[in-house]
């Protein structure tokens, strides 16, 4: 079974045993999770697809958090030549990661 999922502004295809790294969502570390925003279905094969307008009413995506972390720092490096202006800055962007368990 594939799905179709929306989380933290973006979408992901997913399906059973994925592991994927999505924006944070709050909760502890083997916690069990539902994502209720299901766009699309599909069986493995194609044939029974059900796409939702614009989402499907009774699918559900159960996942459980396997971490909690920061991605690597990102480096903001602005510069206007012949200006003197320079400006660096880092960031690093918080993430959840998950396991799809079922669709």
């Amino acid at each position: 079974m594939i799905a179709v999922i929306k989380t933290g502004g973006k979408q992901y295809k997913v399906s059973p045993k994925d592991k994927l790294k999505i924006e944070k969502i709050e909760g502890e570390e083997g916690a069990k999770i539902v994502f209720d925003e299901v766009l699309l279905t599909s069986s493995e094969d194609g044939k029974d697809v059900k796409i939702g307008e614009p989402m499907l009413k009774d699918a559900k995506v159960e996942a459980v958090i396997l971490k909690q972390g920061r991605a690597k720092k990102v480096e903001v490096v602005k510069h206007k030549a012949k200006k003197r202006y320079n400006r660096r800055a880092g960031h690093k962007q918080f993430f959840t990661e998950v396991e799809i368990l079922g669709v």
